[in-house]
């Protein structure tokens, strides 16, 4: 069965981007020891899961030809964007829908069946989790307030209990989740 994950890095006070989006602030807590949990996570990725916000928006390595997209520049594979806007050119790479339902269905199929689909971006995960198909979140938390931009999740209809299943004290601390559903 193919498992959708969320993972995203937090600030203390909960948000994943600073106020329009700026993802810059990341760039300091990303050259230090590598987080084991998500070091072991990403070569379990067989495809990406993403809005289209998370699709135009900030890359804290912007500008590093080694290090620019998704996991550091360590990313290649099927990418799924969901939109509802058009984009002006289809980049190579991406599969664009239009709806959450067409996402899930090409991330599924892309990632295999025993892949791992990841899912890129607070909104989408929580369409995701929402419509039960979300399995499991890797959340690591850095050590600064930003006061504002996007939060991990907003907007949810309702709680979703989460099961720790793993946690690795780094630079971050950093604990993976099970969605009890």
């Amino acid at each position: 069965m193919t498992t959708f994950i969320y993972s995203a890095t937090a600030s203390a006070d909960g948000y994943i981007a600073g106020p329009g989006g700026d993802m810059q602030w990341l760039r300091n807590y990303m050259d230090g020891e590598p987080d084991p949990l998500f070091e072991q996570m990403i070569p379990q990725v067989t495809a990406l899961l993403m809005g289209r916000r998370t699709f135009d928006g900030d890359d804290p390595n912007a500008g590093d030809p080694e290090r620019e997209g998704a996991f550091e520049g360590q990313w290649e594979g099927p990418q799924i964007v969901l939109t509802h806007r058009p984009l002006t050119a289809s980049p190579p790479d991406f599969t664009i829908t239009h709806t959450l339902e067409e996402a899930v269905d090409a991330a599924q199929k892309a990632a295999g069946a025993q892949g791992m689909v990841h899912v890129l971006g607070a909104d989408i995960a929580r369409q995701c989790l929402e419509v039960g198909v979300l399995d499991e979140v890797l959340l690591s938390t850095v050590p600064i307030f930003l006061g504002g931009g996007t939060p991990v999740l907003r907007g949810t209809s309702g709680s979703f209990p989460l099961e720790l299943i793993d946690q690795s004290p780094s630079g971050s601390l950093t604990r993976h989740y099970r969605v009890k559903k």
